[in-house]
């Protein structure tokens, strides 16, 4: 089976021709970083099936992101058939630059010239036969959003496989420049390696760091070893100068190649994007439209999808669970069984469930913003308030994603080129209110906030991203110091979201929540309900249970911020598996209240407004969720930081919700 992998730069549409091609469903917005590590599909075409792999974005494929090594180290050594390296008409020269690097490395290549109709409105003109020529390899129009040029696409990569023959751009980086790579490259070619000693010795002058530790690794084992690290020892005491030298004849290649071949207009046209950036991303008000946007999503979401939809849901689930009783004692089921399903199951797993509504509407209106091409005008909007605390604008996209799960939020991380920033993006990125805190809010509001719904939870995730400031700024001043990587981004055209990528972005964080909720929340309700009518004799969801217990021990350590009894303190516990298990958990502990307004009235019984508000900060700031743990101990391949970001945020989640309570009580609130 034939192999071929999708290249290309940020937001050049390669995730769109990845699912028209395949019929996947991976996340496509009209933003840069949405794949972040790369993804298998596969495709039939005249009988004929194909695996297709998406790489991540990228701008070049050197070592300075986990992205670009991703890629890299896939193209080199799996090897795959043909590489479709798509490309956008509208930033043509740019984008020629990864080209030049994969014809470098003497793979088949096809150039997908992508969102060409964006070009023809921009009315920019293609020679695309003198193209293809002066570059040895084909070049094929496309429209992935309607799917034009998709077949002649695969019919040229098919055709290309078959050729014996592969390109192989042999580029003169001047005399001295060539000749240190001859002489390395001869030097390599006595031992096996990897990649090819061509490309390895070029990528060695060039001061790739990753591929030049790799050598210094097994210098010793070498045949030619002396004379290797001599020449090694020669490249750094010059190797800024080579590595501006390489580039710099990239990019006369790239200027010789389209000279003639692309035929912009004298004055570029006003396009609708322009005029729309002149205001959205303005100096002054850029940022004030930004919080005015965001304030006016979290009021639609709570007059859509609480007012309008969110009764419907508790009502329907209040009503399945009654049926579901009536139906079990007329079966003569046992009482247990009954207990877990009634109290256990709809008031935990369903008080968590009732809330898809809001959730719905809230990822459906993000989904517009996303697929309009706003958010990657957020992104640059960010780049000063970033870089006042050490990091840059593309850490937002991160933060960004976090809103959905915090999972993907850190792993979009891999895009940052610095060490330092993609340490502090992980670490303050489980500040960043995903889905799964959702149902949290939702019912306090509900309980002491109904009238300002909206602002209280625009409040909420205002404040997490604040903090998130205020720790990114601190790390950066101790644990992480050092320069601030620079800001490289491309602004795409905004146009109207297509309702097929609003609703698989939608889709994509809700079957994330519906698949936590039953699976991990349901086991968590069911390890909990065990504890909670255990043991024998001892009256079920009681302080005496096993539960009870647990939670009689623990409530103490939350007693200075207002809510230390039992119930709260294992609701917070069970946080930490999941989010969502902090109101699975309150809605079966208090009998009777197994989900909708019994819930909401049985935390009014519990809570004040005072510990109310204490209690959701607790839950926006305090321990991430085993799976986000799991994601930073994977991402930074370690233990130690994993542990860290646990320790840090519950101390600061602990401190913070002591100080609102305490506060208040100075006020008499």
């Amino acid at each position: 089976m034939n192999t071929i992998a999708l290249v290309g730069n940020p937001n050049s549409g390669k995730t769109t021709i990845f699912n028209a091609l395949t019929g996947a469903n991976q996340r496509v917005s009209n933003w840069p970083g949405v794949t972040v590590e790369k993804k298998e599909g596969y495709c039939t075409y005249n009988q004929r099936r194909f695996r297709i792999i998406d790489l991540p974005g990228t701008y070049s494929l050197g070592a300075y992101s986990e992205d670009e090594l991703i890629a890299r180290d896939y193209l080199l050594k799996n090897q795959p058939d043909v590489v479709i390296n798509v490309v956008s008409a509208t930033n043509f020269e740019r984008n020629l630059y990864l080209t030049t690097q994969l014809l470098e490395m003497g793979i088949k290549v096809v150039v997908a010239l992508n969102m060409f109709d964006e070009a023809e409105k921009q009315k920019i003109g293609f020679d695309l036969n003198t193209l293809a020529q002066k570059l040895g390899i084909p070049i094929v129009p496309t429209v992935a959003v309607g799917g034009k040029g998709l077949s002649e696409l695969v019919q040229t990569t098919i055709d290309l496989s078959a050729r014996k023959n592969k390109p192989f751009l042999r580029l003169s980086y001047g005399e001295e420049i060539d000749s240190k790579i001859n002489t390395l490259e001869k030097l390599l070619a006595a031992d096996h390696w990897d990649y090819p000693p061509r490309w390895l010795a070029l990528k060695l002058v060039e001061g790739d760091p990753d591929l030049l530790k790799l050598v210094q690794k097994t210098l010793l084992d070498l045949p030619a070893a002396q004379p290797l690290a001599n020449a090694l020892q020669e490249l750094q005491a010059e190797q800024e100068k080579l590595t501006l030298a390489i580039v710099n004849k990239r990019y006369e290649l790239i200027t010789r190649l389209t000279k003639g071949s692309i035929i912009r207009p004298p004055k570029a046209p006003v396009t609708l994007s322009d005029r729309l950036d002149q205001i959205l991303i303005h100096k002054w008000w850029g940022l004030p439209i930004l919080a005015l946007i965001m304030f006016l999503v979290f009021q639609l979401t709570f007059k859509v999808g609480g007012d309008l939809l969110g009764g419907l849901m508790a009502s329907g689930i209040d009503t399945l669970g009654q049926m579901m009783e009536t139906l079990f004692e007329k079966a003569n089921f046992p009482v247990w069984l009954i207990s877990f399903v009634t109290e256990g199951i709809f008031g935990g797993v369903g008080a968590v469930v009732e809330f898809i509504p809001l959730i719905v509407v809230l990822y459906l209106l993000m989904g517009l913003l996303e697929d309009s091409g706003y958010m990657a005008r957020v992104a640059y909007l960010m780049d000063d308030l970033m870089r006042a605390i050490g990091l840059q604008g593309k850490t937002f996209i991160s933060m960004f994603v976090g809103f959905g799960c915090n999972v993907p939020g850190i792993m979009a991380t891999r895009s940052l080129e610095q060490e330092k920033e993609r340490m502090i993006a992980m670490l303050i990125n489980p500040f960043m209110s995903c889905g799964a805190r959702l149902p949290i809010y939702l019912v306090f509001i509900a309980a002491f906030f109904p009238k300002h719904g909206g602002s209280v939870l625009f409040s909420l995730y205002a404040l997490g991203f604040l903090v998130a400031l205020i720790m990114a700024k601190v790390f950066s001043k101790t644990l992480f110091t050092g320069e601030t990587g620079q800001f490289v981004l491309e602004l795409p055209p905004y146009r109207w979201p297509t309702v097929r990528n609003v609703l698989r972005n939608m889709w994509d964080n809700l079957s994330g929540f519906l698949q936590r909720a039953g699976t991990t929340v349901f086991l968590v309700v069911t390890l909990l309900w065990v504890l909670a009518v255990l043991p024998y004799g001892v009256e079920p969801y009681s302080a005496q249970s096993i539960l009870g217990r647990i939670g009689l021990f623990l409530a103490p350590v939350f007693k200075p911020a207002g809510f230390g009894f039992w119930q709260a303190a294992v609701g917070l516990f069970a946080g930490i598996a999941a989010k969502e298990g902090v109101v699975a958990t309150l809605g079966m502990v208090y009998a009777g209240a197994e989900e909708g307004m019994a819930l909401v009235t049985a935390v009014q019984q519990a809570f004040t407004p005072l510990t109310a508000v204490s209690f959701l900060v607790m839950t926006l700031l305090y321990t991430p969720c085993a799976a986000v743990l799991g994601a930073i101990r994977k991402e930074t391949h370690s233990l130690k930081w994993a542990l860290f970001t646990a320790g840090y945020t519950f101390a600061l989640g602990w401190l913070s919700a002591v100080l609102i309570y305490q506060g208040g009580r100075l006020f008499g609130l």
